[in-house]
């Protein structure tokens, strides 16, 4: 068995996590109401068709943040020690012949407030390059479902569907979905580079009251992945969950009455208990304050707000990463994770 490991992401990349106001009427979060602080985390060492969307017209945009150039994902500019993540003989299968994952959950927290145009705009850019070499990578991994929520109620959602958590399937501007498998979540048999542009222009409208964590909680929580329910058929034992969040603000419930109940450790139970096996996991945070960040002070809609709740939280996964939100390139930061995206996959652990 090899040992798992993390990796510190280069400054161009990023950790994803959207935020926006939470609500907790229609499905309840497991989630502490307490906050009890920040646990001190040692930082990690580096690391099909379906028709295209209705659109209207762009969502108004911001100005970019400040630019980073696109990192070489096999080194680190900043001088970290990448840890070796173990050999693959094939992404989907170790050397020692387990059959690793085959089937990958992705779900994307995306902050819809208004100073998030840019790093919209540079997830939808590099999503296309992420997911495909995650295909052509995990050769043991023919199923995939994508999914996107926002960091607050999300009213542009289709009606029924606009409780914090919910997955996307219509926007401000576009009719999303459903998608080809008739769900809310996207499948391999999407044109997934179409549909995930749709979905992910989620616009900036959302209130400033971001709750990442809490969405992704109730995302997942069997609230609403019932029959019938908005996110029915997302979440599978069976698969490799990769959470990513982006976001230019810290989940900041402690002290201010705000963001997402509790504290990274709570957050950390909270998802495990969805899949059972924290292994399952890859966590990969988008955010401000990542070292070697190319953040100005904070001043929307440029900078990005220190996170260090927001870090603590990704980095208490095996399979954690944090990445820079104000890169103007985040292609560095997924090329990079998906060799930690690999090896979680090389070692998953089925239920039963």
């Amino acid at each position: 068995m090899k040992m798992p490991g993390h990796f510190l992401a280069p400054a161009g990349a990023v950790l994803l996590l959207l935020t926006s106001p939470a609500c907790f009427s229609d499905a309840t979060s497991p989630l502490d109401s307490t906050s009890t602080g920040v646990t001190t985390v040692t930082p990690v060492t580096t690391a099909t068709t379906t028709a295209a969307p209705t659109t209207g017209d762009d969502v108004s945009t911001t100005e970019a943040s400040a630019a980073a150039t696109t990192q070489d994902p096999t080194s680190d500019p900043t001088g970290a020690t990448k840890l070796d993540l173990g050999g693959t003989t094939g992404f989907g299968m170790d050397s020692e012949g387990s059959e690793g994952c085959n089937k990958v959950d992705l779900l994307f927290v995306i902050d819809n407030s208004l100073s998030m145009a840019a790093e919209q705009d540079s997830l939808i850019a590099s999503f296309p390059g992420f997911i495909s070499e995650i295909q052509r990578k995990l050769t043991g991994a023919g199923s995939y479902h994508v999914g996107v929520i926002t960091t607050d109620a999300y009213a542009g959602n289709a009606e029924g569907c606009t409780e914090l958590g919910a997955l996307v399937t219509r926007t401000l501007k576009a009719t999303c979905g459903p998608y080809a498998a008739g769900a809310g979540y996207m499948t391999e048999a999407d044109d997934l580079a179409t549909a995930f542009t749709c979905a992910a222009k989620v616009g900036i409208t959302g209130a400033n009251n971001e709750q990442p964590i809490a969405a992704a909680d109730l995302a997942l929580s069997a609230a609403l992945a019932a029959p019938g329910a908005c996110n029915a058929g997302f979440l599978r034992d069976d698969a490799l969950l990769v959470l990513t969040i982006i976001t230019d603000e810290e989940d900041d419930s402690e002290g201010k009455g705000k963001g997402s109940p509790g504290d990274p450790p709570t957050w950390f139970d909270a998802l495990v208990a969805h899949k059972g096996l924290e292994a399952n996991i890859v966590a990969l945070a988008v955010v401000g304050g990542a070292p070697g960040n190319m953040c100005p002070p904070y001043s929307p809609p440029t900078g990005a707000e220190d996170a260090p709740r927001l870090r603590a939280f990704a980095e208490l996964f095996t399979y954690g990463a944090v990445g820079d939100v104000c890169a103007d390139s985040y292609d560095g930061f997924f090329q990079a994770a998906i060799a930690t995206i690999a090896t979680a996959c090389q070692n998953f652990d089925p239920p039963g």
